[in-house]
């Protein structure tokens, strides 16, 4: 996929649209389509984190590995993104993140955009004020997540 139709892409995603036109061919500069299949992983817990993805079309669990078990921590659909540990030192994933159905991703490599941001303060600024946003809005879904999981064991719903 050519880097005009990345940025196209981009240009129609919720998550950048507050970007400029300088700003989204940065971004398009790094970017290139791709797809899994259902069960498969985008990224692996621990493992680095040298990408982060806009989802198409399609939908991504993030999980954790917990007492034994997988927790969804959250879920992400067409225009979602998933992965936020690449801007943060060591560069690890926090999570995994798997495809529940096909899913079709423009792919973000994020050496690439490591050294953009990095070099232009204002776009970094954008970018994580951007991620902090997800990121709060994850947290709230997961701390309701963890509510209802407590409310359901308080009410012998685990016994």
């Amino acid at each position: 996929m050519a880097e005009n139709d990345i940025k196209a892409i981009l240009l129609a995603s919720p998550f950048f649209s507050d970007f400029s036109q300088k700003y989204l061919e940065l971004i398009a500069e790094c970017g290139h389509e791709t797809h899994f299949s259902a069960g498969e992983f985008l990224i692996r817990e621990g493992d680095e984190a040298n990408e982060f993805f806009l989802i198409r079309e399609g939908d991504v669990a993030i999980e954790s590995h917990v007492l034994g078990g997988v927790l969804t921590v959250a879920k992400s659909g067409t225009d979602g993104v998933v992965g936020f540990s690449w801007l943060f030192p060591p560069y690890r994933t926090a999570f995994d993140a798997r495809a529940v159905t096909e899913v079709s991703a423009v792919k973000m490599n994020a050496h690439c955009l490591r050294a953009k941001v990095e070099s232009d303060h204002e776009f970094g600024y954008l970018f994580m004020k951007r991620f902090a946003q997800l990121t709060m809005k994850r947290m709230q879904s997961t701390r309701r997540q963890m509510l209802d999981i407590y409310g359901e064991h308080q009410n012998g719903k685990f016994a």
